[in-house]
């Protein structure tokens, strides 16, 4: 999430709470909650999944950087030792190559690690299902529980105080964890105990 999206939503968030806690007639109470974030992506097994996917492509793509690097150097420590026997045509025609080499790794760079790079593709694309399973979860634990706002612990919201009584990560990690079990036993066959 953006910088000035999490600035607006902040506000918004302020607006709601405040809001809402006026509005409230005095016998009625708003629950908050909070959770952390990192700590239930660092746990769930579906996200350490993910993350070690990424590991291992990201792994590859290092090491094939580092070769085309260690090319590119050692092509240059060539090109100084042998330079001076040349002529200036076949100096500027290896100048050429060395800085269309250079322009190929840092190419690669970006196309793979840049922030539009598939890095960025392949952990969105991994990670946006199990957020929106955390978020759904997130969304059921709050309504079990009768809480009027649930804030995230781990992102840019300053949470000045937070009783450890209103700590739902492990609630909302649990459910993800059973959710994920009971999606992965196999159906009984109908007529069998």
């Amino acid at each position: 999430m953006k910088h000035s999206a999490i600035v607006r939503g902040i506000a918004v968030l302020t607006a709601i709470i405040g809001l809402a806690l006026v509005a409230q007639p005095v016998s009625a109470q708003v629950k908050l909650g909070y959770v952390n974030s990192e700590t239930i992506l660092k746990e769930l097994p579906e996200a350490k999944e993910a993350q070690q996917k990424l590991e291992t492509i990201v792994k590859g793509w290092q090491d094939e950087l580092e070769k085309m690097s260690k090319d590119l150097q050692a092509k240059y420590e060539d090109y100084q030792k042998k330079s001076a026997m040349w002529t200036e045509a076949a100096k500027q025609a290896e100048q050429k190559k060395l800085i269309d080499q250079e322009q190929k790794v840092n190419q690669y760079r970006t196309d793979k690690f840049g922030q539009q790079g598939e890095l960025a593709m392949q952990r969105e694309k991994m990670m946006t299902p199990i957020r929106e399973k955390i978020l759904r979860t997130i969304e059921v634990v709050a309504k079990d529980q009768q809480v009027s706002f649930m804030f995230d612990k781990a992102g840019d919201v300053l949470l000045l105080y937070a009783d450890k009584s209103a700590d739902y990560t492990y609630e909302v990690l649990n459910r993800l964890i059973k959710d994920l079990k009971s999606e992965a036993k196999p159906a009984k066959p109908a007529g069998k105990k």
